[in-house]
């Protein structure tokens, strides 16, 4: 049967019992794999939030609205995944209770199993489309300006008077007797400042009588201004220890350039879809290809999964689905990679993430006529 007439034969019978028996599977089947993947990662993801809003002094008032900002990025990606391994599941079932066989003596293959799913898949594909497009950039941004509004809040203000405070990951360890605010400006003054810090694995003990904290306003870049101190290379004794002594030292905390470079990263993927599509940036090309990619995906793994999911009563029973996350897994990485090349200028925006897609589809077309025995015919056949 040729796939234009097997095609116009499964859009007669898309609203047969068949039919609505497989969308309902199908669709009972995700919701449940959704659950199970989606309350593993979300738990996953609300240990960590909790984690880095302990390290980084984050309110607990901005607790729920990062949890819920990181569900909404990664719910594309989970349901996705959970319709792709529910077709596997859905066909699988119906092989092992010879469902299948008996629509296959009927006449119904693989091509009119593509066609029976497809409502639910257009479904799904549609919400992933918004989530990608418009959901998950606002999300990030939102999550952007949570993160910036406490760093900001925090970033004249984390110094403590008379406590032992550690930074950048215990690299530097810091106390001062007292401190004062400055009214109308974001600095602080100590007195009797003590810090400790590493470089490449040498301690060093910097003392000073006073100290400002301030910001660049050039490069956004968080100082230390160190009045009256001295700076001890290594510990006292040391064979090779340095004494420095200062009348004004700037000790720098926070690179302003770092954070510059995350924020743009950042501002990039919480940019509207439609300003990155008019864009002529590798990187904001690349982000606008990964979100329509997401989408596309599922329809093309939608077919995949009706092949996986083909198997004989007497087959392994989690065959298809193993062999179904290491397909998804494979696919995403490769999209990953696509764009990580993209936005490093290493292809052409042509070609951009689009080649992935096709060659998915290729194997899929040389898996779909391995299994019905027509390989040989295609590798035969002369061009």
């Amino acid at each position: 049967m040729h796939v234009s007439s097997a095609i116009k034969q499964a859009l007669k019978l898309q609203n047969s019992i068949l039919a609505k028996y497989l969308i309902r599977n199908v669709l009972m089947l995700t919701a449940g794999v959704f659950i199970v993947i989606g309350l593993v990662i979300f738990g996953n993801q609300l240990v960590l939030v909790i984690k880095e809003s302990l390290e980084e002094g984050i309110p607990i008032a901005d607790l729920l609205p990062l949890v819920s900002f990181k569900m909404i990025r990664d719910v594309p990606l989970i349901l996705s995944l959970s319709l792709f391994l529910a077709i596997i599941l859905a066909v699988s079932k119906s092989y092992k209770d010879s469902e299948a066989i008996v629509m296959n003596s009927l006449g119904i293959g693989d091509k009119h199993l593509m066609v029976f799913i497809q409502p639910v898949v257009m479904i799904i594909l549609i919400f992933i489309l918004f989530l990608t497009t418009v959901a998950v950039p606002w999300s990030k941004q939102q999550r952007s300006m949570i993160m910036d509004r406490s760093e900001n809040a925090s970033e004249f203000s984390f110094i403590k008077e008379g406590e032992f405070q550690e930074f950048k990951g215990g690299e530097l360890v810091f106390y001062a007797s007292k401190v004062k605010e400055v009214e109308g400006e974001s600095t602080q003054n100590m007195e009797e400042v003590f810090i400790y810090t590493l470089a490449n694995g040498q301690p060093i003990i910097t003392l000073a009588t006073q100290a400002q904290k301030y910001t660049d306003t050039k490069t956004k870049s968080v100082y230390l201004r160190l009045k009256d101190g001295a700076r001890y290379h290594g510990f006292p004794s040391t064979a090779n220890k340095k004494i420095l002594n200062f009348d004004q030292y700037d000790l720098q905390i926070i690179d302003g350039e770092k954070r510059h470079n995350i924020n743009t990263t950042i501002k990039t993927e919480s940019k509207p879809t439609l300003e990155l599509i008019f864009s002529s940036k590798v990187g904001e090309i690349a982000e606008w290809q990964w979100r329509l990619s997401q989408p596309v995906s599922v329809f093309i793994l939608s077919i995949f999964a009706i092949m996986l999911g083909k198997t004989s009563p007497r087959g392994g029973k989690n065959l298809g689905v193993l062999a179904g996350v290491l397909v998804f897994i494979l696919y995403n990485n490769a999209l990953l990679m696509a764009k990580s090349s993209l936005e490093r200028g290493e292809i052409s925006p042509l070609v951009g993430l689009w080649w992935v897609h096709l060659l998915v589809l290729f194997i899929i077309f040389m898996f779909y006529a391995y299994r019905h025995g027509k390989l040989s015919q295609l590798i035969r056949k002369p061009f």
